[in-house]
């Protein structure tokens, strides 16, 4: 006897979670399930430990061209107002002052053209230009030991979001699962999906089966071996790259802020904040760390990754290109030495002072627990290195691999999946995006109406 239902979900992290959410909220598909190989929802890149935490606008992602910007900004904005209208409480995620720093005259020039020249000031209303004096006011420690005669400064915004995205996507869950036709399976392993003449067929590693109408395989790097099992994404390959972070034990910073990232390694900036949970536990980081495997501190996932690496020519000389490049080479071996005891943290300490200065060796330490894998796509017909979205569109079926940037997103990828879902049914169902609008993006908070709730049209911003 096999449970049938109209749609599948493989993957309970943020992108699986976001889209049941989606579906079953506003649309009126008659059942769905998901399917997550851990006993609990976002156990592992989803879980608050394994990300930045950070909501990302693209208003202080200085790697971000506009048009990119303004198309996560809309991404950010449903997610900030999903949590504003269920998270009065603060129990998911904290607002918090955010920044991006300009230090010296060319960094400040360049920040300037962006806010002033680019348009993102226009583009994001609550975004300030803030020199030293409104710097100091609200970071202290970002000043404190600076020559005063160097130029400062930051373009800032009130949505600093410091989101527990683990607990996000239980809450999405948790609002949808007591519904009729909706199944959580948990603790069960999906090994197999394979088509059929009626649609899918989804086999756990249990020896439990499954049928639905459609699919979507949300399940991060994993994602990419489900497609290539199915015959969709065979020119692709995946570089792993850990995420790591050092942490000081007291509050050097009261909310988040970043420094200028190079567009060509848009990972590499190092940022501090105070993590979410903790506000006296300041993170600094992410580290980047090329792994062969496709989760962190799970050696068993070495062997997924070669399913995905594929032993050919093509895999090799796109390794090669790849990490042969003068800028990126040197970088991955510097993120090698981070890792060495003691040595690590001084190396990396110069990265800490540029954000807090006064930090001295010994005032932080390598945060053991933090940290996850973030998948980027190497194209080997291409022998490139993608950093944007990777999403995988076959007959009746999505593959989500490493959607950019993520969970900030997670609900405006879940819209448009929502509509591809849909799509595959052959139009049986309806989605009421007008809702859906309304109980999101339609409760983030506008400059200049920081409590008002305001209903958002679907082609509005």
């Amino acid at each position: 006897m096999k449970d049938t239902y109209d749609l599948i979900i493989v993957g309970g992290g943020i992108s699986g979670a976001s889209l049941l959410y989606t579906v079953a909220s506003f649309t009126d598909v008659e059942s769905v399930a998901l399917i997550e190989k851990e006993s609990e929802i976002a156990a592992i890149n989803s879980h608050h430990t394994n990300n930045s935490q950070t909501l990302h606008f693209g208003d202080i992602e200085t790697n971000y061209t506009l048009e990119k910007a303004e198309e996560v900004k809309e991404g950010a904005e449903m997610l900030a107002g999903y949590l504003e209208d269920v998270d009065p409480e603060r129990e998911l995620h904290s607002k918090r002052s955010k920044m991006v720093l300009a230090v010296g005259d060319d960094e400040v020039e360049e920040l300037e053209a962006r806010y002033e020249d680019e348009g993102f000031g226009d583009l994001y209303p609550k975004l300030d230009e803030i020199g030293r004096d409104e710097i100091a006011d609200l970071e202290p420690k970002v000043v404190e030991g600076r020559d005063p005669d160097e130029e400062m400064l930051a373009l800032q915004t009130p949505d600093g979001y410091t989101v527990d995205y683990g607990a996000t996507a239980q809450s999405f869950v948790d609002a949808v699962a007591e519904e009729t036709g909706v199944d959580v399976h948990l603790g069960t392993a999906v090994e197999d999906v394979r088509e059929t003449v009626d649609g899918f067929l989804v086999t756990t590693a249990d020896g439990d089966k499954f049928e639905s109408d459609a699919a979507v395989v949300a399940a991060g790097c994993h994602s990419l071996q489900f497609a290539q099992k199915m015959g969709y994404g065979e020119e692709l390959s995946l570089l792993p790259v850990a995420g790591s972070f050092f942490v000081a034990n007291e509050g050097l910073l009261n909310g988040k802020v970043y420094t200028l990232q190079m567009k060509k390694l848009p990972f590499a900036a190092v940022h501090g904040d105070a993590e979410v949970h903790d506000g006296d536990l300041t993170r600094f980081g992410p580290t980047a760390k090329v792994v062969p495997t496709l989760e962190r501190g799970d050696y068993d996932t070495i062997r997924d990754f070669f399913d995905v690496f594929a032993l050919n020519v093509d895999s090799f000389a796109s390794y090669t290109s790849i990490l042969a490049d003068r800028v990126l080479f040197p970088y991955v071996v510097r993120n090698l030495v981070y890792d060495l005891p003691a040595v690590g943290e001084r190396a990396f300490l110069p990265h800490v002072q540029k954000v807090v200065p006064t930090v001295e060796s010994g005032d932080i330490e390598r945060a053991e627990g933090f940290g996850g894998i973030r998948p980027q796509i190497v194209d080997t017909s291409e022998r490139s290195l993608d950093m944007g979205e990777a999403k995988i569109t076959g007959d009746g079926i999505v593959f989500n691999v490493t959607p950019s940037p993520g969970a900030s997103t997670c609900l405006k990828n879940a819209m448009r999946d929502t509509h591809q879902v849909l799509e595959f049914l052959d139009g049986e169902y309806e989605f009421d995006e007008e809702a859906f609008r309304d109980a999101t993006i339609g409760n983030f908070p506008r400059a200049g109406s920081p409590t008002t709730k305001q209903p958002i049209a679907a082609d509005d911003d």
